[in-house]
């Protein structure tokens, strides 16, 4: 939004800004702010940078906490919740004495990401696409206690409300993919989500209703660069959050809220650029793929069981990689066939919109961290000359699931837990060191607390085992 610090304080001055929020991801992907009233939005800022406790975020030990932010004038935009006049800012995160930017930061990861791209000479730029796929609840509570542990959501969408039901226009069970109105009864404030999104600068290519019946919604952006994407996926779990919450509401990106529903993906379109032009475009080859973006592929599916550790980093991320619905359980590319962990849209014909979608991520991953590690095992995959179509990853474009046990145990699984995936990264991250990219320390500390996630899940009880086991 702002080249320098003096267009942004012209327009403070101008437009009668009240305060100034400096927003942030933590290592986990969460969002966090702190706000200056317009007194305090001084060139000192961008020097110094306003202090904040790394350790509580995931970034520092509490030994060495201290750190600074200091705002991307570039991501400025007028928060439109606030009732006071503020403006929001995305902050890089630095060293509180040196004011180095720290290397550990997910955006700082996401850069560095992009510039060993550019190193290596392959492209000048990643592009990406994630689509945004969550749930919208009337009602949702939970409870974990000693003694008790229950959840219920509700949607007013649900064919389970048919009893009460004033109007009888629901959605029945995977019935709701692209459901019109009365069916879709929030498409209004999925308009006013999309409105609002196009109002903060982050555009978007269309929404509608999604297969799930109880609720289901996704908004997908057009094809953007690697930041602007990261930024993106974050502003619009804010916005959405936020004004379903005003409407009374609640959207969750969980993967899986709902048994024997469809899950919450957050497939990502992905593309490479050299001199402006589109590398994984070969209009002589099969699927219109080139033999880099082949390469690439095949990196990206020799190491997806590390990356999965962060582009599905929750415990409820394997309970939507599940066989016999639309998200991928193997590993595997294809044209058109959702079930492949990568598929190669037929509809994507012209030179320029060529590409592939990573499908098994979700919304529960830090963004930036996950087109990062994708980034590297793509490179990795280009730099070693890892052909997919000579390691199995196909292309297959058959049901593999009509397929006999024995021969669909010939493709290469993907991990079905999360320490399954964290056992993987922990074996394989090399591709993630390249160039100082990931921190070796961050990789241990992302292991370390995720094993812990996985603990406190094993060590309660489950409702469902009462059912199973209480009368043995």
């Amino acid at each position: 939004m702002f080249k320098n610090f003096n267009e942004a304080h012209q327009y403070v001055q101008q437009n009668d800004i009240k305060m100034i929020d400096l927003k942030f991801c933590d290592l986990w992907g969460r969002w966090h702010h702190v706000t200056i009233t317009k007194r305090e939005f001084t060139p000192d800022l961008m020097k110094a940078g306003i202090g904040f406790d790394g350790s509580s975020v995931g970034f520092k030990s509490v030994a060495s906490g201290d750190m600074a932010l200091i705002p991307d004038l570039s991501t400025g935009f007028i928060d439109p919740f606030w009732e006071t006049s503020t403006l929001s800012f995305i902050c890089n995160t630095v060293e509180a004495d040196s004011k180095i930017l720290f290397t550990g930061e997910p955006r700082e990861i996401a850069r560095k990401a992009e510039s060993f791209l550019k190193q290596t000479q392959i492209a000048d730029q990643s592009i990406w696409g994630p689509e945004f796929e969550f749930y919208l609840f009337n009602h949702v509570c939970f409870e974990n206690h000693i003694n008790s542990a229950s959840y219920s959501v509700d949607s007013n969408e649900a064919m389970w409300n048919s009893h009460h039901s004033n109007h009888g226009h629901l959605i029945t069970p995977h019935g709701g993919y692209h459901a019109i109105p009365p069916k879709d009864q929030n498409f209004r404030l999925r308009a006013k989500m999309v409105e609002t999104l196009e109002t903060l600068g982050v555009p978007v290519k269309y929404h509608h209703h999604e297969v799930g019946g109880p609720g289901q919604h996704e908004i997908e952006t057009p094809l953007m660069g690697l930041i602007e994407s990261g930024d993106a996926a974050l502003i619009i779990k804010y916005v959405t959050k936020m004004i379903a919450h005003e409407a009374g509401q609640s959207v969750t990106f969980l993967p899986k809220p709902l048994f024997g529903e469809a899950g919450s993906g957050m497939h990502f379109h992905q593309q490479l650029i050299k001199d402006g032009k589109n590398l994984y475009y070969d209009a002589s080859q099969p699927n219109l793929l080139s033999q880099t973006a082949l390469y690439y592929i095949g990196g990206l599916l020799i190491h997806a069981p590390a990356v999965l550790a962060f582009t599905n980093p929750s415990t409820n991320s394997y309970r939507r990689l599940i066989p016999g619905y639309e998200a991928p359980v193997n590993a595997f590319f294809s044209s058109g066939n959702r079930s492949a962990a990568i598929r190669v849209p037929k509809y994507a014909t012209e030179p320029d919109m060529v590409r592939f979608e990573f499908r098994p991520p979700d919304a529960t991953c830090n963004p930036y961290l996950a087109m990062a590690a994708m980034l590297m095992a793509g490179i990795d995959g280009i730099r070693n000359k890892i052909d997919p179509t000579k390691h199995g990853f196909g292309p297959i474009n058959e049901d593999i699931f009509s397929w006999s046990d024995e021969k669909r145990a010939t493709i290469k699984s993907l991990p079905t837990s999360l320490d399954e995936a964290l056992n993987a990264l922990s074996n394989d991250h090399q591709f993630l060191l390249e160039n100082d990219v990931f921190p070796k320390s961050l990789i241990d500390l992302w292991i370390k607390t995720k094993k812990k996630e996985i603990q406190e899940i094993q060590i309660r009880p489950h409702p469902y085992e009462f059912a199973m086991y209480y009368d043995l």
